[in-house]
């Protein structure tokens, strides 16, 4: 897997900044507005109505990233 350096916080507009405690998204950091973008598509995807539950939604993403040798 390749390795992204973090943009540190401090150097993200603070309008640009997310709420990523587990830094997911903010591997984007070196462009916050792509960023703040895959941040609100996320919270969309994950957080809102659809037709998958929240726990279908997280194990899809578990398997993926299980698949894909993610880390976290």
């Amino acid at each position: 897997m390749a390795y992204i350096d973090y943009v540190p916080e401090s150097e993200i507009a603070p309008e640009q900044r997310v709420a990523d405690k587990d830094n997911i998204i903010r591997v984007h950091g070196v462009h916050p507005e792509v960023m703040r973008l895959h941040y609100d598509l996320y919270l969309q995807l994950m957080h809102k109505a659809g037709p998958l539950s929240r726990v279908q939604r997280e194990m899809v993403a578990i398997v993926v990233s299980v698949e894909n040798s993610c880390h976290y």
